[in-house]
Formats: C-alpha cells, structure tokens, sequence
C-alpha cells in the first residue's frame, strides 16, 4: 500500500472515531498528576485557571464561527464518511480550511495546559498533530476527487491549519444561533466538566482532600444549566429547529 493510500486509510478511520480517540487524555492527565504533580508554570491558580479555560472558550468560539454557519449536505457530527455537498469558502473557510479542527484543538489545548506539566503538552501537541494530520488529509483527498480544480483553486488561498491574517471573505449565509445551541451545549458541558475534574484531582494530590476551588465550582455549574436547559429544548421542543437545520 503506497503511502498515500495508507494516509488516506488511516485518515478515515481517524475521522470516524475522531468524537471518542480524544477521551484517551483524561487517563493520560490523570497518570501525569499522579506520577509528576508539580507547576511548570508558576501563576496564581486563579490567574492559570483564567487563562487555560480562555483558551477553551476560544476554540469553542472558532466552533461556533464554524456551526453558525453550516451549510446543508456537510459531514457535521457524522462518523461513518465524509459528506459535501459544496465547498464552504467563505466566513472563517476563507482563512483556514479546517477551522473545526482548529477549535477542536484549542478547546483541548486549555485542558491540556490546566495539567500544568510542559512534556505533557508538548506531547500532547505531537499527537493531535499525527492525529488532526490525517484526518485532513483524508477529507481533502475527498474534496479533491469530488470538486476537482475548484477545491484546488481554494486550497491555495486558505491555509490548512493555522489562519492567515488577512483575506477574510464574509459569508453570504445568516448566521443561524439556534444551529449553533442546539450542536454546541455538548461541548460546552464538556470543557466544564474536564476543568473540573482537573481541579479535584490536583486538589487532593495537593491537600490529600476532596475539594473544588470557587472558579471551577462556578464554571461547573453554569455549564451544566445549560447543558441540561438545552439539551431539553432540543428533545422536548422544536425551538432549535425552527431554522430548519
């Protein structure tokens, strides 16, 4: 098997377990805190706490330029192949080709850098590279073979990963909010969820007591409200769907 074939191969499988492959960092986190609790970087808690959650929240941000504006006929939040109907140039798309990726990173990222160990983020980073490479390139090697030289022309405006400064071409679609807090709540929920976490973990490898600092508590709760609130406005009601997305 060439190896273009075998990225391709990879990419794909990648790509259709690419919601559940990150979880495999909660185990890694919690082995790194274990095994080597110490503050590579030396800020108030409160102060790195900010800082890490802000990263987050800015990759859920690039999502949500992303989802806003969603076109029908994409992959989305399907797993079992890539889905397109058009190629999306505009918005966020005439800067950087994989955006969703990109706010997926972040959102990592934040998490990632809470754990406070600098091998453990540059590990981390070396492995959503190996991991985010081959996705991409298996859903450009689909676009390629669907759209042909209108894919090409694009790719060679739009950076792959990291956005160019410039160039941006706003979007012709509206962007659609009820899109974005009817896919989104997961996300939120989950970024609340892993701080958390994170935090009592230190706390007990630190106090040797099972407790969670005010910030985490706070940002827990306010995420789970949502969660919960829209969770149920998307199962019990059509109030998301009245866009018809």
């Amino acid at each position: 098997m060439s190896l273009v074939e075998e990225f391709d191969k990879r990419g794909n499988w990648f790509f259709k377990y690419r919601s559940f492959l990150p979880v495999i960092l909660y185990p890694l986190a919690t082995l790194v805190l274990i095994l080597e609790f110490k503050n590579d970087f030396q800020l108030p808690e409160l102060t790195w706490s900010i800082i890490c959650l802000a990263v987050s929240i800015l990759g859920l941000a690039v999502r949500i330029m992303v989802i806003g504006f969603t076109p029908k006929g994409t992959s989305g939040r399907n797993t079992e192949q890539q889905v397109a109907e058009t190629v999306n140039t505009k918005g966020i798309y005439s800067v950087v080709r994989h955006p969703l990726y990109l706010g997926n990173f972040l959102m990592w990222f934040g998490i990632i850098l809470y754990v406070n160990n600098i091998w453990f983020a540059i590990t981390c980073i070396l492995l959503f590279w190996l991991y985010y490479e081959r996705i991409m390139f298996a859903e450009e090697q689909f676009l390629k073979n669907k759209f042909g030289d209108k894919y090409l022309k694009w790719s060679m405006t739009a950076p792959p990963f990291f956005p160019k400064l410039k160039g941006w071409n706003k979007s012709e679609m509206e962007f659609s909010t009820r899109n974005v807090l009817k896919r989104e709540y997961n996300g939120l929920f989950a970024v609340g969820i892993s701080f958390a976490y994170l935090n009592v973990l230190r706390n007990y490898l630190e106090t040797k007591t099972f407790l969670i600092t005010d910030f985490w508590l706070y940002t827990l709760i306010i995420t789970f409200l949502a969660f919960v609130i829209l969770r149920t406005l998307k199962k019990k009601t059509r109030i998301l769907n009245v866009d018809g997305r």
